[in-house]
């Protein structure tokens, strides 16, 4: 039908724009991020595409759910705009027949939407975290080039090696300048080092040094020669680390029922709920003033996401702390959501407002009258 297909038509056209440019708005904000995270050496700087990549794909269900309500809020408005809703009503169509061409237009996306919040969502959350512990447990000499002084991951202490060998676990000509928590400065220097596992920590022996300390109080220099010393430069093995909620599956999730785990959870179908709301409230709220622009509908457009969306991210806290149980948290929010959107829709379907039902009950209380006298 002609009706059916110009709908799709445009929403596909607005779709892939809205699409595009959000993606190069939230590609560039990421990679700034991305950037920023290698600098203080949280990320390999060899790896910032694949962390950015994974990084992307882990937003794309937000995005995606934006782009798809711009998208029909923008159509709908341009239709109002263009007096296109006028002929359309004029022809018989209501409100609720365009929900329609709507619904098959939006539930692919929606599918995708909800196929990557459960199970691409914590698959690129898992790929992130890995590439970062797989860095972090590199030692800080495996992090500097030799000839150039670089600070730790921790800020407290600034390296420089001369030669390192090739599996970058060993150096030659080692100087090292910490600063301890309590002001404390500290000069080592070797010839050699070496980096050990000892009890699941990182441990950096060094060989044939000298290591002078200087109080923060009392201004004293202590300085003293050995033969062997060793000192913690990284924490516990990324196999010790407890694993990221958010990296963890959705089946994981379901068979363990924690409060942290139910949070997660409800965010990930909240997110699948938000996206369909979010359909019927494009519809059920856009209209559409010739006289006016886009800047009403796009404030109403970005509020409504802002506030939903934040909602949904307060309701994870809510659950994991223990405030609302997951079941509670779920119909109040998207429940409450979606009655109000079906009422608003039927009274703009039907044409309802209380002033016209207030002037109907006048109007049959004085005919009830007339009637009487």
């Amino acid at each position: 039908m002609l009706f059916h297909s110009s709908i799709r038509k445009e929403l596909a056209r607005s779709f892939g724009a809205t699409l595009l440019v959000l993606f190069t708005i939230v590609l560039t904000m990421l990679l700034i991020r991305t950037v920023g995270l290698a600098s203080r050496g949280s990320v390999n700087p060899q790896e910032i595409a694949l962390v950015l990549g994974y990084t992307v794909i882990g937003r794309m269900p937000t995005v995606l759910t934006l782009a798809l309500f711009i998208a029909i809020v923008f159509t709908l408005s341009r239709m109002y705009r263009d007096s296109e809703m006028i002929i359309w009503f004029s022809s018989g169509r209501s409100l609720g027949g365009f929900l329609g061409p709507v619904v098959r237009f939006s539930w692919p996306i929606l599918v995708v939407i909800t196929l990557m919040v459960f199970f691409v969502w914590p698959w690129a959350n898992a790929q992130t975290d890995a590439l970062r512990d797989r860095f972090e447990r590199r030692g800080d000499l495996e992090r500097i080039a030799p000839g150039q002084f670089q600070e730790s991951s921790s800020g407290r202490r600034v390296f420089f090696i001369d030669k390192d060998t090739a599996d970058g676990t060993e150096g030659r000509n080692i100087f090292i300048s910490s600063t301890e928590k309590d002001g404390s400065e500290t000069v080592t220097s070797a010839r050699s080092g070496r980096i050990e596992w000892i009890e699941s920590r990182q441990i950096l022996m060094l060989n044939n040094g000298q290591r002078l300390e200087a109080a923060a109080d009392q201004g004293s220099l202590q300085v003293s020669e050995f033969e062997e010393y060793g000192t913690q430069i990284g924490g516990f093995e990324a196999s010790e680390r407890g694993e990221a909620l958010k990296a963890r599956s959705s089946w994981d999730l379901i068979a363990d029922p924690t409060r942290a785990n139910l949070g997660e959870l409800g965010w990930r179908v909240g997110m699948a709920l938000t996206a369909m709301n979010f359909v019927l409230i494009a519809v059920a709220t856009t209209t559409g003033n010739p006289r006016a622009g886009r800047g009403g509908n796009l404030f109403f457009t970005l509020f409504s996401f802002v506030f939903y969306y934040n909602l949904l991210n307060l309701g994870q806290s809510w659950v994991a702390s223990g405030l609302f149980p997951l079941a509670g948290y779920m119909l109040t929010l998207h429940g409450g959501v979606f009655i109000l959107t079906v009422l608003w829709m039927l009274k703009r379907h039907h044409n309802l407002s209380v002033r016209g039902w207030l002037r109907a009950r006048r109007a049959q209380r004085a005919e009830a009258q007339g009637a009487a006298a």
